[in-house]
């Protein structure tokens, strides 16, 4: 089996991987080059800059909601919890007096309390996570308003003595020249995540739940806890994205936020989480936020309007679910074995055993004399596959144009036989 797998194809183990995986990434490449190319000034730093600025919080949600797809639910209130959490935070600080540090902690608290919220609901009281979530969504921006009394919250600005968090996002030095250290920040959480979802007990019942929850169940994995867990890190990740967004955009507005769980769950499934669940990556997922970027920083700048990114997201969104179905039904299909197929998985074992043979080196070994089997073995494959590929291939068309004479003489004859009657 080993030794099959070594002869795989590259096409093979991007067909097994998944597509969305090589795809991604190419289609950010060919994004920023294509921008660059033809769009204005794009290759500059600032638009670098603008395009990480506008990637901290739906990339902090994003990270979130990957836990979640993975086990199969969804998560419609990361958006307005995140908003939330921010606008508590800055009323708290700028209502209630609260220092910088106290309000920032209770922005995660909050988010963290809304997470909870979700996974009870889910995992304990059995709700659909579409219905659960919409429904903390609601709340959430509901407990938003009422806080802040229909307020917007406004956070201290970088001069001030209370903005020093700003830094973490963004640090200007005193020539104005923007160093973008939310970056930093973004991707140590995506690290922090990978090794959870990747060298964790968690991870692994995550990936377990997503794909057969019952039988996860059966296993001794305790469901209940690790789903809600999951949305319990999607809160978290929401509260760190509400200090992004008041630490780039410094003002947050009252019932604001719907919407970015789109952009969060688009940016999940571009990078290859399958919404089926059992199947995701957290830099994959970046990957696809990167690309949301991308988009809405190079359309501008080709003198397209905003509401164009939507439209490109949207057709992105849906060439990614495509590919991902598409994955599903290959995994679920029983491929039989042809002869000739046979035939090619025995010459090919054969063939890694001469190449072990003379990998191992051992005294005595006919070196040359391998090689040149190895040489006629990979010749006889070529003629004698590509013949019985041939040969396979009329055999079914012979049948099939078998099965359609067969088929034709059946209606003819129903024909006759009705006109007998008649």
């Amino acid at each position: 089996m080993d030794s099959l797998n070594k002869n795989k194809t590259l096409w093979d183990n991007m067909k097994e991987v998944g597509m969305q995986k090589f795809l991604a990434p190419a289609a950010l490449v060919i994004l920023y080059i294509f921008f660059g190319l033809f769009g204005r000034n794009f290759f500059s730093y600032t638009t670098l800059v603008n395009i990480l600025d506008s990637s901290y919080y739906i990339g902090f949600i994003s990270i979130g909601v990957t836990f979640v797809i993975i086990t199969g639910g969804i998560d419609l209130s990361c958006g307005t919890v995140m908003m939330c959490a921010a606008i508590i935070g800055g009323t708290a600080y700028k209502t209630w007096g609260w220092p910088m540090g106290a309000s920032l902690i209770l922005i995660l608290v909050v988010a963290t309390a809304f997470g909870f919220f979700n996974g009870i609901m889910v995992s304990r009281l059995k709700l659909p996570p579409f219905i659960a979530t919409l429904g903390t969504m609601m709340i959430s921006m509901g407990v938003g308003s009422i806080v802040s009394n229909v307020r917007s919250a406004t956070f201290p600005t970088r001069s001030n003595a209370d903005g020093w968090f700003k830094n973490m996002f963004k640090y200007i030095t005193e020539d104005r020249f923007s160093i973008p250290t939310g970056a930093i920040i973004l991707f140590g959480v995506a690290i922090i995540a990978f090794l959870i979802l990747t060298k964790t007990k968690m991870g692994r019942y995550t990936f377990a739940i997503g794909s057969n929850k019952e039988a996860a169940r059966l296993s001794g994995v305790n469901v209940v806890k690790w789903e809600m867990m999951a949305y319990v890190v999607s809160g978290i990740c929401s509260g760190i994205g509400g200090i992004a967004f008041a630490a780039v955009y410094t003002t947050v507005m009252p019932a604001q936020g719907q919407g970015f769980e789109l952009y969060a769950i688009a940016g999940a499934v571009i990078g290859g989480t399958s919404l089926s669940g059992g199947i995701g990556s957290v830099f994959g997922t970046m990957i696809g936020v990167y690309i949301m970027s991308v988009l809405r920083a190079g359309l501008p700048s080709m003198d397209l309007q905003a509401h164009f990114q939507t439209f490109f997201t949207g057709v992105v969104v849906i060439g990614a679910v495509l590919l991902d179905i598409y994955r599903n039904k290959k995994a679920s299909e029983v491929r039989l074995l042809t002869p000739a197929d046979a035939y090619k998985t025995q010459v090919l074992d054969n063939i890694a055993g001469l190449k072990a043979q003379i990998a191992a080196g051992e005294s005595g070994t006919d070196i040359a004399a391998l090689k040149t089997e190895i040489s006629d073995a990979k010749r006889d494959l070529r003629t004698t596959y590509a013949k019985m590929r041939a040969e396979e291939k009329a055999e079914k068309a012979r049948v099939l144009a078998d099965e359609k004479a067969a088929e034709r003489d059946f209606h003819l004859n129903a024909k006759k036989e009705s006109v007998r009657r008649d």
